[in-house]
């Protein structure tokens, strides 16, 4: 029979091992960079409609309960409801030593990245099995992580099932034939395929600084919905299709067409043909003006695995691996995230000094296929097929650019070092 004073020292050492794991955690928050400034003492407090963009303090609770913000954009947030057969996402049983470099500091850890940057999220992900997962700033598996403009991929998505199904019967097509609202517009007479590739050629500026041509669209749509907005922009300063201009606006009209041509918005379009045979654990939201139209160009948050399961998709070329059914058609993904696919104008270094464009898809640089969905402030998910691999990077930076900051060349360098681990070559 166990001894009173045994089972004493048992309590005991569960309840100091306990107290070291709460300690461990204690200092792995305390390590977050930032964290003060980021809204720590005040338990990451949520913004406002006014506020949650453009104050930092407020942009960790911010980015993780968007959905809840009132009166943003002048409308609410729509709900894709999850699966009831979840994509299996296994965790490996013990996290690789994955190493990175950058310029003279070499075999740097997951550790060091996280830090060194304003990581709220980290996820890789290998043949379908988690093999990394971290959070800082009090975020965990619960929370929705604000993808900023990672939703335009998921936008482009639906245009490739709308043309698959017939709904949209060629990308060559006007967007005013599918969202009538657009006719006169700038926006109505460019093509489906220039408004994916941000080709309409329209003078357009986004800049992050509350007075660039997306804060005039901004405020046009959140008073009179999207389609209105369209009238603000007016000047096409190149041919469409010659140029690739990042413009914000040219998703949101995709979202337009969409309604259009489907009779459903995005969330209403996308949840039995995307978000539940992927096989989403959790609900997801996207923000609507007021007209119930999404904010097509971002405004969409899911929890960080299932994050993880889009990219899962992603990298088994539309396939989910499980049932091995195909989600996305393969050919327009392929036409979205080739870089040997997509006009020279719009290949890597040469849309800009650093990724291509495809259809709301960043291109890597390099003989292999790799790819990623972009948001501002650094949410980020990295694709490599060939590996079957994907890394999710939900963050607060400092400015909406990353590249102002470290982030983006020490992300960039983390992905790298990730691909370097599982047998990839650059």
């Amino acid at each position: 029979m166990t001894s009173n004073n045994a089972k004493a020292s048992r309590k005991t050492v569960r309840r100091h091992g306990f107290f070291l794991l709460a300690a461990c955690a204690v200092l792995s928050v305390q390590a977050a960079p930032d964290e003060d400034k980021l809204g720590k003492t005040r338990g990451y407090p949520i913004g406002t409609a006014a506020t949650w963009f453009t104050d930092e303090s407020v942009r960790v609770g911010s980015f993780t309960a968007h959905g809840e913000i009132p009166g943003l954009f002048g409308g609410k947030a729509n709900v894709m409801t999850a699966s009831d057969k979840p994509l299996p996402l296994p965790r490996v049983a013990e996290e690789p030593a994955i190493k990175w470099s950058i310029g003279a500091e070499r075999n740097l850890t997951i550790d060091d990245y996280l830090n060194r940057q304003r990581v709220m999220g980290l996820l890789i992900v290998r043949d379908g099995k988690i093999e990394v997962e971290r959070y800082q700033y009090d975020r965990g598996p619960q929370h929705r992580f604000l993808s900023n403009s990672m939703a335009k991929s998921m936008t482009a998505i639906a245009v490739g099932l709308a043309l698959d199904e017939g709904k949209i019967k060629s990308l060559d097509d006007r967007a005013d034939v599918y969202a009538p609202k657009l006719a006169g517009t700038l926006y109505g007479e460019t093509t489906v395929r220039n408004l994916l590739r941000m080709a309409s050629g329209a003078k357009f500026t986004e800049v992050y600084d509350g007075k660039d041509d997306l804060a005039r669209f901004n405020i046009a749509a959140s008073r009179g919905g999207i389609e209105a907005a369209a009238k603000v922009i007016t000047e096409r300063e190149v041919p469409q299709g010659t140029r690739f201009s990042y413009a914000s606006a040219e998703t949101d009209m995709l979202g337009a067409v969409l309604r259009g041509a489907t009779g459903m918005s995005l969330t209403e379009y996308l949840t039995p043909r995307l978000w539940q045979p992927m096989g989403a654990e959790t609900s997801a939201m996207w923000r609507a003006d007021r007209t119930g139209l999404e904010r097509a160009a971002g405004s969409f948050s899911a929890t960080l695995r299932d994050y993880g399961r889009l990219g899962v998709l992603l990298a088994n070329d539309g396939m989910r691996p499980d049932d091995r059914k195909q989600i996305i058609p393969r050919e327009f993904l392929l036409d979205a995230t080739d870089a040997k696919r997509v006009a020279a104008a719009f290949r890597p270094r040469m849309a800009t000094p650093y990724y291509g464009y495809g259809f709301k898809f960043w291109l890597f640089p390099g003989s292999s296929r790799r790819f990623a969905l972009l948001g501002v402030f650094g949410q980020m998910i990295f694709v490599d097929p060939a590996l079957k691999l994907v890394m999710v990077h939900t963050a607060a930076n400092s400015t909406a650019k990353s590249g102002q900051t470290s982030m983006a060349r020490e992300a960039d360098a983390l992905w790298r070092g990730v691909v370097r681990h599982y047998g990839g070559a650059w």
